[in-house]
């Protein structure tokens, strides 16, 4: 049950041009990014996407994203990053724009084997109705847009079909974990990591601290290990970004 790998690049080697992946991170906060580095190191290509943002133009899945690496995005926030604007607006890359919370659920769903559910958000909208631009041509035309999606009524309200997300392989960055897998977030790094993980075929996990099976209290795991596959050990001085640093003046 050992599922520990001995480097990013071994951990990442069999992930084959044009995967799906589902990443991990909010803003920068739980960005796995040795992971993503070791993927650029090996040349993937062709990559599809599932994340809450698309990092920023050197840091995260920007470094990726720079290179031509990703084909098409599924994520609720893309600023922050002049690339994937330039990439986008001149047809180079797929877009598809999901509010957060729907896009937080349809990976939680795509984990529990729940293949589709119905929610309120984007009701009478273009997430609804379609026709969200989702590719461009060259010349600023559209070349794909968004499909309409099913429209039920449940009891006096109408609720709008949103499909799972289940991708080939999922990275994430974890506080702590234990050698069957388990992991601890930290903070903010809560909020997609463990949705991710969960929607990967096969999830690989970077954390800052492996300990010990029974080391972790088991009222603190966030994520059991029954959705982690590989593991490495990334240590608890790895860089960390914010994307905008705000303080106030001395004495304000």
């Amino acid at each position: 049950m050992d599922k520990t790998w001995g480097s990013a690049a071994e951990a990442v080697a069999d992930i084959p041009d044009g995967a799906s992946l589902a990443v991990g991170g909010f803003g920068l906060s739980g960005n796995p990014t040795a992971l993503i580095e070791a993927l650029y190191a090996q040349g993937t290509s062709g990559l599809s996407v599932a994340s809450n943002n698309c990092g920023v133009d050197d840091w995260g899945l920007g470094i990726l994203l720079g290179a031509g690496r990703i084909r098409k995005v599924t994520a609720s926030y893309v600023g922050e990053n002049k690339e994937f604007e330039r990439q986008f607006l001149s047809g180079e890359l797929e877009l598809e724009l999901t509010p957060q919370g729907t896009l937080a659920e349809k990976l939680r769903a795509g984990g529990a084997g729940i293949a589709a559910f119905f929610t309120k958000t984007g009701l009478g909208t273009q997430v609804a109705t379609g026709g969200l631009p989702r590719r461009y041509d060259a010349d600023g035309s559209v070349a794909v847009a968004s499909p309409e999606k099913e429209v039920r009524t449940f009891g006096k309200g109408d609720y709008v079909l949103e499909e799972a997300i289940v991708t080939d392989f999922a990275l994430v960055h974890a506080l702590r974990g234990d050698r069957h897998g388990n992991l601890v977030f930290n903070k903010a790094a809560r909020n997609f990591n463990p949705l991710a993980a969960m929607s990967g075929r096969v999830c690989i996990a970077q954390v800052e601290e492996l300990v010990e099976p029974g080391e972790l209290d088991p009222d603190h795991i966030h994520l059991p290990g029954v959705y982690v596959h590989r593991m490495i050990e990334v240590g608890t001085d790895t860089e960390k970004r914010i994307e905008r640093r705000t303080v106030r003046t001395e004495g304000a």
